[in-house]
């Protein structure tokens, strides 16, 4: 859909599809592409007077039906929603967002180099550059619907995924991020171990730091951010104690059965060296996880305290080789 949709320089607005579906509600007879055309001829809305892609697009979502001889229908579901610009709004958005996550462009965009998570604002962000010149028209829909908007420093060139659609997001996009953060003989081989043991643990230790932390008066921010920023270094944002007042303990989570043991990125190392006392490990043992007495193994600053004690033993198990 993306690919067909390139060409075009504006894909529309909630503004212009709010006055374009009610003309078409409201019509006696149906309308055509030549009526479109007609009505917004030297029409300014929201700052533009090009619509060339918001048919395609309407069209593409299933928003309106065009039938052989060009009568223009409208989805009845869509009806109701013509009382307020913003329901209008919601609703097609989210026809949107169902269709194009099914598009292999749209993940090229959305994929987990270009997303990162801001502990400042706690909010999803995507790199400006991944929408390229060539899907300019796709990043301004997404900014004129308020799904993104830029980030507020302006020094930064990102864009933030709106919290108000986050759970829209987490439902629609972050599954099919997921399974494509690997690759298909990974997946065939993993899904079922790997991947489902890892999620299980960290949906874990987030409940276990919800009632650690039951009377924070602001656990709604403690989170899981591995679905949207694998560079991170960790899976799991949180207080320290119920006293704390910003972000300050990170959370990596780690999945083990019987002996605890682990692999432990570059990345993570790195971070935990960075983080000092603030990082820690969350070893769970996926075989104790219905045991409602479990308590995780937590270890705090790991750089220190794993990769020095002798207790731990540590194994090379890859090189990064270059010839010199």
């Amino acid at each position: 859909m993306l690919k067909e949709l390139e060409q075009y320089e504006n894909l529309g607005t909630p503004a212009f599809f709010a006055e374009l579906f009610n003309q078409l509600h409201g019509a006696e007879l149906p309308w055509t592409s030549s009526h479109v055309r007609g009505y917004f001829y030297n029409r300014i809305v929201d700052d533009n007077s090009v619509f060339d892609g918001c048919l395609t697009l309407v069209e593409a979502i299933g928003a309106v039906t065009i039938d052989s001889g060009g009568n223009i229908t409208l989805n009845p579901s869509l009806v109701p929603m013509l009382v307020n610009e913003r329901y209008l709004a919601n609703k097609l958005l989210e026809m949107l967002l169902a269709v194009v996550k099914e598009d292999e462009i749209f993940h090229e965009i959305f994929c987990p180099k270009n997303l990162s998570y801001d502990i400042i604002y706690k909010l999803i962000q995507i790199d400006g550059s991944a929408f390229r010149f060539r899907y300019a028209s796709f990043r301004q829909l997404l900014v004129s619907f308020e799904f993104l908007y830029p980030h507020p420093e302006k020094s930064i060139r990102k864009y933030i995924v709106n919290s108000r659609y986050k759970k829209l997001f987490d439902q629609q996009i972050l599954p099919e991020i997921r399974q494509r953060k690997l690759g298909i003989e990974e997946l065939e081989a993993l899904l079922e171990r790997k991947q489902i043991y890892g999620e299980q643990a960290e949906s874990y230790a987030l409940e276990y730091e919800r009632k650690r932390l039951a009377k924070h008066s602001s656990l709604g921010n403690v989170e899981l951010i591995s679905g949207y920023d694998v560079a991170a270094g960790y899976d799991l944002i949180s207080y320290e104690d119920e006293s704390s007042t910003e972000l300050d303990r990170f959370i990596e989570v780690k999945s083990f059965s019987g002996t605890p043991s682990f692999h432990w990125s570059r990345n993570e190392i790195d971070v935990s060296r960075l983080k000092g006392k603030r990082y820690f490990l969350y070893l769970i043992n996926r075989d104790e996880m219905a045991n409602s007495t479990y308590v995780p193994t937590i270890i705090q600053n790991p750089y220190d305290e794993v990769l020095s004690d002798d207790s731990w033993t540590k194994r090379v198990d890859s090189y990064f080789i270059i010839k010199n």
